[in-house]
């Protein structure tokens, strides 16, 4: 059964689709921008973009019964792969020992003309064996 995920914690989705979706023991997030809850854009800053992009990560994930702990794959879309470094800086910095795996691509542009997107798959409930 899928079961669609919504927090007033992350900001609503911007279309007809789910902030998430939790099928079985996975969770599936819906691409994040650096929309503040309230839906207001983040400033045109990579580094700033990024850490709301995560913190909305964050909050979909828990409203889903999970962490950033239980990610085991990230997609990032960058709309400047000159920005890949600063991206990596905060990435890094939200995950800490923790490392998904992950695939970084470069888009021509994203929704609001953000400067990037992070969509993830994580494990419900559970912890990733350490």
């Amino acid at each position: 059964m899928i079961k669609s995920v919504c927090t007033d914690a992350a900001p609503q989705a911007i279309g007809p689709y789910s902030q998430a979706v939790k099928v079985g023991e996975f969770i599936y997030t819906s691409g994040q921008i650096a929309l503040t809850p309230e839906g207001v854009m983040v400033q045109n800053d990579i580094k700033l973009q990024t850490g709301q992009v995560m913190r909305n990560l964050k909050e979909v994930l828990e409203a889903a019964g999970s962490s950033l702990q239980n990610v085991i794959k990230t997609t990032i879309f960058l709309a400047d792969m000159d920005d890949f470094a600063a991206v990596n800086e905060v990435y890094e910095e939200w995950f800490a020992d923790h490392k998904p795996a992950r695939s970084t691509v470069a888009v021509k542009t994203l929704p609001k003309n953000a400067l990037v997107e992070i969509e993830c798959i994580a494990l419900a409930d559970m912890q990733i064996p350490g």
